[in-house]
């Protein structure tokens, strides 16, 4: 399981240190694609497998599970993590989220989030968790 929050940053080159605890669960080489709320999603290999089959589950015939399958697996790109620890995240990747430059790492359970600092900085002052919380029930169907 993926936890914590980590600033980094994007070299010249458009690569990034996977943070040292997140290393050895996320793999030598992961899947990167874009993620929703404006960020990068990072999956292990095996997490990768299990979110296509859901993905594989989703009706043909429906233009919103096509796009939603569209969206993830059009962006999606295997990674490498190098000897130093790093791995170069593509261009159009980087343009999506929006990083320059600083970051925040985010283990977040199943995946990692990479966002742009800034961004990530507004979205979490959005974040309520007594709000969300008491809508939870909802959501569980509890």
């Amino acid at each position: 399981m993926f936890i914590g929050e980590y600033e980094h940053s994007v070299d010249a080159k458009g690569r990034v240190i996977m943070p040292s605890r997140l290393r050895e669960d996320i793999g030598e080489k992961f899947i990167l694609t874009k993620g929703l709320d404006g960020c990068l999603f990072a999956y292990s290999q095996n997490e990768w497998a299990n979110f296509e089959e859901k993905l594989k589950l989703l009706p043909l015939t429906n233009k919103n599970a096509r796009d939603f399958v569209r969206f993830f697996l059009s962006g999606a790109i295997e990674c490498e993590i190098d000897k130093q620890g790093r791995f170069l995240i593509p261009g159009n990747l980087r343009i999506y989220a929006n990083l320059e430059k600083e970051i925040v790492i985010l283990g977040v359970g199943t995946r990692i989030e990479i966002w742009d600092k800034d961004t990530w900085s507004k979205s979490e002052e959005n974040i309520s968790a007594d709000e969300i919380a008491e809508n939870m029930d909802k959501i569980l169907g509890i």
